[in-house]
């Protein structure tokens, strides 16, 4: 049975002048996260990331801890939803500041409003439409996996959330509720068979335990 690992990217730099930046923070994440696909000894035969500098980072830095010098595709479809828009749309153009936590309350109330608008909503992509293509690149990348074959991801929350929520029936809730709780550079595993697509795990970080507890951070 094959399997796609969807890895959510190192921290970002919140509140920086680039928050599309992996922090120094998420680079040692991104190390740490490759470390444990290394330990888990899975070959992959397709590779991918989105096309923001903070994915592509942690892809680059986990795959150097593997064997066989791989290299990810990118595929926009795996990029995060547009948080600025959002927030500039449904939230009356709240900023990242000081205070991670109240941002994440703003954040979440102009998620559920962009999720409400539907189709109509003024963003630049509607919750429709960040759903769809997030379908269509999964569906893509399970068409291109051979029996027993893996494959590995370097995505963000919100994506693996959608992905998720949508293996289980309803992707809204998956988005608005499993995003609060990713980890950076957790890993979520989905197992390919005969009936599709099924969710095994999510949100692994045992990696981020022990020694190394303190590099575990969710924003």
């Amino acid at each position: 049975m094959g399997a796609i690992y969807l890895v959510r990217h190192g921290q970002a730099s919140f509140g920086a002048d680039d928050y599309d930046k992996l922090s120094e923070r998420g680079f040692a994440q991104s190390k740490l996260a490759g470390a444990e696909l290394r330990r888990r000894g899975v070959a992959f035969s397709q590779v991918r990331t989105g096309s923001l500098s903070r994915q592509r980072d942690t892809a680059v830095t986990a795959l150097a801890e593997l064997d066989g010098g791989l290299v990810a595709s990118e595929d926009p479809r795996w990029n995060e939803y547009d948080h600025v828009d959002i927030a500039a749309k449904h939230a009356g153009g709240v900023a990242q500041g000081d205070d991670s936590r109240a941002y994440q309350v703003a954040l979440d109330a102009a998620l559920s409003s962009w999720i409400e608008a539907g189709a109509d909503g003024p963003c630049a992509e509607t919750w429709p439409a960040f759903l769809d293509r997030v379908r269509g690149a999964l569906t893509d990348l399970a068409a291109k996996l051979g029996k027993g074959e893996h494959a590995v991801v370097f995505t963000s929350g919100g994506v693996i959330a959608t992905v998720c929520g949508a293996l289980l029936g309803t992707p809204e809730v998956g988005l608005l509720k499993l995003n609060r709780v990713t980890v950076n550079g957790g890993i979520t595993k989905l197992v390919s068979g005969r009936g599709g697509l099924t969710l095994l795990s999510f949100n692994e970080h045992p990696h981020f335990e022990g020694a190394d507890s303190a590099l575990l951070t969710y924003r």
